[in-house]
This record gives structure tokens, sequence and C-alpha cells, in this order.
């Protein structure tokens, strides 16, 4: 151990007042300097007399934790699929010529029969005049060649013709029969021409816009080769198309063979929250995919106000689900390791442990756990940065609630995923 300190304080001889002033100061910064000293000596060998301070070690962190939320969900399976026209119809003239007027708006609701377009008639008027005149004509060939056939085909006798100009003349009646004939073809040929001078719509539904202003020439020769004005899409009723895995296409065959009847599917859109579009499943492919295991389905949705427009995603899930007992945990105690998910439980020593589970739908909020977990683990529902595996904290018990009561007021709308499922 240290000697304390010894300070000299140094002797002052008394002098004048005038002249001991200056002396008296510096005396005083003499002794304020000497206590400081004594102090700052005294520090020191306390300090090193006790030696250092050890810190002590830290509290454990403190968890909430809660057995999993036993409860029966009805499971959906959820799938993403895309709106389709149930008919589709590239409108082509049938006729070529010189587009004279556009007969709709773009983007207009047309029923079947409707003009869309007008293409200058008048050469298939003319044509179909002419076409006319040689009906007259044919006609009148015909009638002559019957009169005369009819004036020798009865007499006998010395007044009977030689048979082979009763044979000429049978034969010139029936070519003038067959020249009628295919005179009154060519009118109906020229009368269509007329008729097909009007476009109209072959089909009710949602027509695109124009793709040929009026004044432009067309041509309706051949056939898919024509020009295209425009195109009509069927939107009522509308399909519904997906590619569903090889369980839902087993699922699905069985409940129709069941129920004898088909089956009814759910679909919402992409912004809303309920499956408020019911229809049936009218289709399935006749064979799956081999590379993805999938097969391709259609549903058949009424869309009587036209709202659901081809080329729209949705999801889309079966209305009749089976009801199985399912563990829920929060979404947020679901963490990632690597490419498995895994949940912290805590023992009974207070040891944070981390379990793989194999996770399901999310319901309320709330995860399902398909397997990994047991019903009577305590699972970390709270300050998960804390809780490290292996590491030790102290459990405080809380409760595990669906969304509907433990919601915030802003809370967001729940992201859906491959399956679905309700609390029941």
């Amino acid at each position: 151990m240290n000697s304390p300190l010894k300070i000299k304080v140094p002797q002052y001889e008394a002098v004048d007042a005038d002249a001991s002033r200056p002396r008296r100061l510096r005396r005083r910064n003499w002794i304020i300097g000497s206590i400081a000293v004594v102090l700052l000596a005294g520090l020191a060998w306390r300090g090193l007399s006790s030696g250092p301070v050890e810190a002590g070690p830290p509290p454990p962190a403190v968890v909430q934790t809660a057995q999993p939320l036993v409860r029966e969900v009805t499971e959906w399976d959820d799938f993403v699929g895309r709106f389709a026209a149930s008919r589709t119809v590239e409108v082509r003239p049938r006729v070529s010529g010189a587009v004279s007027q556009v007969l709709f708006k773009d983007g207009d609701y047309v029923r079947k029969g409707q003009p869309l377009f007008l293409i200058d008639p008048r050469p298939y008027r003319a044509a179909l005049a002419e076409a006319q005149a040689e009906v007259a004509a044919a006609r009148s060939n015909f009638a002559l060649a019957q009169s005369d056939y009819s004036r020798v085909a009865g007499l006998t006798g010395d007044e009977a013709m030689a048979a082979s100009e009763v044979d000429a003349r049978r034969a010139r009646m029936r070519a003038a029969s067959a020249a009628l004939a295919a005179a009154q073809a060519r009118v109906q040929a020229r009368a269509l021409d007329v008729e097909f001078a009007t476009v109209r719509a072959p089909i009710s539904g949602r027509v695109s816009d124009r793709r040929v202003d009026a004044g432009n020439l067309v041509s309706g020769e051949g056939g898919a080769g024509a020009t295209l004005l425009t195109t009509i899409n069927a939107v009522d009723p509308i399909y519904f198309t997906f590619d569903a895995s090889e369980g839902l296409f087993l699922k699905t065959q069985r409940e129709r063979v069941a129920k004898g009847q088909p089956v009814e599917v759910q679909v919402r859109l992409q912004d809303e929250a309920q499956y408020r579009w019911n229809g049936k499943l009218d289709f399935t492919d006749n064979g799956l995919d081999p590379r993805s295991g999938t097969i391709r389905l259609r549903a058949v949705l009424p869309n009587p106000d036209g709202f659901l427009t081809p080329g729209m995603f949705g999801n889309m899930r079966l209305a009749n689900a089976g009801k199985v007992p399912a563990m829920l945990v929060p979404a947020e105690a679901i963490q990632s390791d690597q490419a498995r998910k895994i949940v912290l439980i805590v023992g009974q020593d207070g040891v944070v442990t981390a379990k793989p589970v194999q996770v399901g739908p999310l319901v309320s909020g709330l995860r399902v756990i398909r397997s990994g977990l047991a019903p009577t683990d305590r699972v970390v529902i709270s300050n998960y940065q804390a809780a490290v595996a292996g590491s030790k904290v102290e459990a405080k018990p809380g409760r595990i609630l669906p969304a509907q009561a433990s919601a915030t007021p802003n809370a967001g709308p729940t992201i859906p995923t491959a399956a679905q499922a309700t609390l029941n």
C-alpha cells in the first residue's frame, strides 16, 4: 500500500501592508493549488487500493410467448387466372371497295346484325341489274325452246317429224332451262354482293376501335387475307381460364362425380377483398402438361353489365372446400432460415429453440402451420430481434388473436397467397 503524500507548505515572512499585498495573493494561490493536489492524490490512492470494478451479466431479454391457436378452418385452393371472351370475331369485308361510312363508335356494345361499315354499293347494284337482265333473256330463250319442242313432241303419222329433229329441240329446251338457272344464280350472287356491302356485326358484344376509316379501299378477297375492319368480343357470359395442379383436377373430378353437377367457383378481382363473382367450371383440357404437371381449366361467369373485361387477372377458388383443424401463429413469427421456414419457441429452461415448420395459407392475419409444431409449444410472439436460437430469455405469457380482434385501424388488406382459408 502506498504511503500518504506529504506536501510542504512554504512559510512567508510578515511585511508591511503596502508591500505584502502581492505576497498575500501568491500565498492564496499556493494554498488553493496545494488543496487540489491533496484531493487528486487521495482519489488516485483510493483507486489503486480498491482495484477495477467488474460489470455483472446483462439481464435476459423479455419476450411474450403463447401456444399456437388451434381452430377449424376452411382451406381454399386459390389460383390466378385471366378472363377471356366467350367468343371473339374478327370483322372482315366479303366484298372489295371503298368504305363510305363507319356506323358505330369505338368501344360500343353492338347487337348481332347491327350495321358497322358501309362499302360503296353502286358497282354491285349495277352488276345485280345486269344479272337480272340476263335472267330475263334466259327466260325468253327457255320459253321459245319449250314452245318449239312442245309443237313437235305430240305429232304422229304423216305430221310427225324425224326423231333426230325432236331430240334436237328437246336438247335446246334443256339448254335454255340450264341457262336460265345459271342466270338466276348470278342474280343471287350479285344480290349477296349488294347485301355484303353493308358489313354487319356477326355476334353481340363489345366492339373494338375501327381499323379503317371512311374513304379507304378494303379488300374482301382471299378469306382470312381480307382487310381487318375491327374485332368483337362476346363478354356475357365471360370465361375465366387458369392452370391448376393435378391435385385440384382430381378434387374437382371427384366432386363432379359425387354431386353430378358442375363445380362452382368464386372469383375476386385484383383490387377486391371479397370473392363476389360466381360461376361454374365448364371445361377441362384433355390432358395434363407433362412438363409442369398442370392442366388448363375454364369457368364461365355471367357478366350482364359487361364490367368484366377480357384480359383482366383474378383469383379463383372453389366454392365448396373441406374443413380441417389447423394450428395458427402470427405471420411475423415465421422466419426464414435459408430455404426453410422456422418458428422460435421457448423451453421450460427459458432457452430459445428454432423449429423448422411447413407453412400453409394466411387466415385472418395468422399463418397456418401444417407440420413441425406441437400444440403445447410456447411460440415467441414479440421482441423477435432479441430472441436468438440458443439464448436464454424471460418468457411472459401472451395471446394469439385473429386479425379481426387485433387489427389496427391502419392495417392494410391481406395479400393473397397460393392457397386461402377462412376461420369457422
